[in-house]
């Protein structure tokens, strides 16, 4: 299947696409609320929760936000690459873990992004500069 043709069929077909796929995709973090689908010989994931889509959404522009200086960029207008991507999903991900309990591993996204926000406030109040810092130890570009 061609690129554009995939393109038609994923926007025709699909909604809600979780703004953390490829991390749930590479088994760096789960989700109880992904969804995955098959369309031709690929994968996507959708979100089966408007209120946790709209919180990952939030969450995923403030990560892209806040690791622009350890992704040696000024700002990012566009998409990452795709190891950057991952960084930025994965690391952002175990370094918000890692603010609430002190381990790396990422069971449940939405549960995770929950608790911190009943932990730090809002999500602009969440710890990015130790999420950064966390991220930047624990994913080293897998």
């Amino acid at each position: 299947m061609d690129e554009t043709a995939y393109r038609q069929i994923l926007s025709a077909n699909i909604t809600g696409a979780c703004p953390f796929e490829k991390s749930i995709l590479s088994s760096c973090a789960a989700c109880s609320k992904a969804e995955k689908h098959n369309i031709a010989e690929r994968e996507v994931v959708t979100c089966n929760d408007k209120e946790a889509l709209a919180r990952c959404i939030a969450l995923r522009d403030l990560l892209r936000h806040n690791f622009t200086f350890a992704l040696g960029k000024l700002h990012i207008d566009g998409p990452l690459p795709h190891a950057q991507e991952m960084r930025m999903q994965c690391g952002g991900l175990k370094g918000l873990q890692f603010s609430l309990d002190a381990s790396d591993e990422v069971r449940d996204v939405a549960t995770l992004v929950a608790m911190a926000q009943h932990k730090f406030g809002g999500l602009a109040d969440f710890p990015y500069s130790l999420i950064v810092q966390r991220a930047n130890i624990v994913y080293k570009g897998r």
